[in-house]
């Protein structure tokens, strides 16, 4: 497994690289050293960096919870919105509604009048052309 993996890195290093490599594979003791200080400084910084990464976490979780109440109360105000627009817009349709309402009683009654006089008006003209016949 180990050889497979310094195989593809040999495959993917510059041919110089590839001869350092083969140096430090052949001395096993550059190697070892070289895991040993990486080891080292990963155990030193692990805890530092786990802090860090834990600082973030909770970053994300209270970004998180703010981005969800601010939707929630987004959500909430745009019902209350849309409740208040829709009733507006019905009460504005209700009088609209009554205006015409009210104005067709008028132009009914107008009508009526007209009728009305309109008939006196044709029965005095009936009258006057046919004075006494």
């Amino acid at each position: 497994m180990e050889s497979e993996r310094n195989e593809a890195l040999r495959k993917r290093m510059k041919p110089s690289m590839e001869e350092r490599e083969e140096d430090q594979l052949s001395n096993g003791t550059v190697m070892e050293i070289t895991e040993k200080e990486q080891s080292e400084t990963n155990n030193v910084g692990s805890e530092e960096m786990e802090a860090n990464i834990s600082q973030i976490l909770e970053k994300i979780d209270r970004f998180t919870q703010l981005v969800s109440e601010l939707l929630e109360s987004g959500k909430t105000m745009f019902k209350e919105l849309s409740n208040e627009f829709e009733e507006r817009l019905f009460m504005i349709h209700k009088e609209q509604m009554e205006k015409w309402q009210e104005e067709i009683k008028e132009l009914r009654l107008i009508d009526a009048s007209n009728e009305e006089s309109n008939s006196l008006l044709n029965n005095a003209r009936y009258l006057l052309q046919n004075p006494l016949s």
